[in-house]
């Protein structure tokens, strides 16, 4: 009968070890804010008749250590003088692997609506385009700098250059 009650106790205190360091865990699981980054792209360049702002917030989840999925709206507006105006507008979901600290892959699936206007007449190209990038850069802290390719970059598309793009992204 001993036994039983020093085995009863045994199991009482262990139930009751285990449900405390369940609590403790629970009370020290970040909230959800600690989770959410914002970040996103600014970008002015000026030349020689030629004008391009680009406003880009973006916000991602940490859904744990290695893995953030999030998404991003843009605003862009083109202008090379004497040649065309362009508006161009969307928004874009991106997922974020770090395998390690130090390495972060990327896809990122774009929608943008362009619309120009060409000076001098009144032909106006307007327009969807897709993109989908697929990236690698190096990551210290927040920071990643590395390079990303649109894997369905079309020559005729009137967006991007070219396929390859490099990178800097920052997120809080």
């Amino acid at each position: 009968m001993k036994y039983f009650k020093s085995v009863k106790s045994t199991l009482l205190l262990l139930f009751v070890v285990i449900l405390s360091s369940q609590i403790t865990v629970a009370q020290h699981k970040p909230p959800f804010s600690d989770k959410v980054h914002f970040g996103g792209t600014l970008g002015l360049s000026f030349g020689s008749n030629y004008t391009n702002i680009v406003v880009a917030p973006s916000v991602i989840y940490d859904v744990n250590d290695y893995f953030s999925v999030g998404g991003g709206v843009q605003g862009s507006y083109v202008k090379f003088k004497n040649n065309f105006e362009s508006y161009i507008y969307g928004a874009s979901i991106i997922g974020l692997v770090n395998p390690i600290q130090a390495i972060q892959l990327s896809a990122e699936l774009e929608q943008l609506r362009v619309n120009t206007t060409y000076d001098g007449t009144d032909f106006k190209d307007n327009f969807w385009n897709t993109a989908l990038f697929l990236g690698a850069g190096y990551r210290t802290n927040n920071i990643t700098v590395g390079v990303r390719y649109n894997v369905l970059f079309k020559d005729s598309n009137n967006v991007y250059n070219e396929a390859f793009m490099p990178f800097v992204r920052v997120y809080f």
